[in-house]
């Protein structure tokens, strides 16, 4: 068993330093159509499948579900304080710590679904509206000690969407044997 490839199925994300026409707009497409496609992928999933893990030691279905939802609400309000604010310094979460919370252990994924449909319709919004100077503005990631552009965010979040919903596909086909 990769261990590697269990935690990384779609590869680790790599910052690209060069943009080629249309990557925007296919990155946007991805964080666009995410919310369908991670409903489709838990669709009719039972209480115990919702349980089965991608991996041995990592999250349930239901916790990445919940994870998703955590992690680009964290997104959208970064992608705010940039747009509005003068390269701001934005501070992580543990990540880790939230997926045991009680929202995330107790609530049905459906309360995540919902979160991710209205944010992503006005993440997308957003989005589709920035200029080319919009795309260049950084905020600075007090954990990474490094600025990020917001290009290269939109990257790593089509990236993210990518990454979770082969998690998911991985732990349906794991069959509970990593729990």
């Amino acid at each position: 068993m990769d261990l590697e490839k269990l935690k990384y199925p779609v590869g680790n994300f790599r910052f690209p330093n060069e943009f080629e026409e249309g990557d925007i707009s296919e990155w946007i497409s991805i964080i666009e159509n995410f919310p369908a496609a991670l409903a489709g992928a838990v669709e009719g999933l039972s209480p115990e499948q919702l349980g089965w893990r991608y991996r041995p030691e990592g999250w349930t279905i239901s916790q990445v579900v919940h994870h998703c939802a955590d992690s680009h609400m964290n997104a959208f309000i970064r992608f705010k304080l940039t747009l509005t604010e003068d390269s701001p310094e934005v501070k992580p979460y543990f990540e880790n710590l939230w997926a045991e919370l009680p929202d995330t252990l107790d609530a049905p994924i459906e309360w995540s679904l919902d979160i991710l449909r209205g944010l992503h319709q006005r993440w997308v919004l957003t989005l589709s509206k920035l200029s080319n100077e919009d795309l260049l503005k950084t905020y600075m990631h007090s954990e990474h000690k490094r600025t990020f552009e917001l290009r290269q965010v939109i990257a790593m979040y089509a990236w993210h969407c990518r990454h979770h919903l082969a998690h998911i596909s991985q732990a349906k086909g794991s069959s509970g044997s990593y729990n």
